[in-house]
């Protein structure tokens, strides 16, 4: 087998398919939480003030 071959096994096993989305889930996550926390930053929240 050549080493590509080994690799796409690899990757087609369910457990380590499960694992890579779920590691990269999480990624994708913590990103947009990490960038959403940035957008107020020294802005006060919106209430609803005009009513």
């Amino acid at each position: 087998m050549k080493m590509k071959e080994k690799w796409l096994m690899f990757l087609r096993n369910s457990y380590v398919s499960f694992t890579l989305k779920t590691i990269f889930y999480f990624i994708v996550l913590f990103a947009l939480v990490y960038l959403y926390s940035y957008s107020g930053v020294n802005q006060p929240h919106f209430i609803y003030n005009e009513f």
